[in-house]
């Protein structure tokens, strides 16, 4: 995929995509390549519990992340996800992710 070049293929376009190098993908495009990846390498083992597995390598980044862009503020974090803060605060607890309150 080569760089956007009009205002149309611009990346502002999709709401989550990754810019490597000298091209942007959306998110669930990485996913997809990643679970081809996953799949790939499996070298014969079978496959369990993937829904959990992909849940928990989106989430723990995604609310870290938030929790960063919020400076630790639950209430606002949670606003910003769209979840309430006692789902918030299992996740957190689930994750073990450090909290700044």
């Amino acid at each position: 995929m080569k760089k956007p070049t009009t205002e149309e293929e611009s990346p502002e376009k999709e709401p989550f995509s990754v810019v490597r190098q000298d091209r942007t993908e959306p998110l669930s495009e990485c996913v997809r390549t990643a679970l081809r990846f996953y799949f790939l390498n499996l070298d014969g083992h079978d496959v369990n519990d993937l829904y959990r597995l992909v849940n928990e390598e989106v989430e723990r980044p995604l609310f870290a992340s938030v929790l960063e862009y919020t400076g630790g503020n639950q209430t606002r974090a949670a606003r910003v996800l769209g979840i309430s803060r006692s789902t918030l605060r299992k996740k957190i607890s689930l994750y073990q992710l450090e909290q700044s309150d």
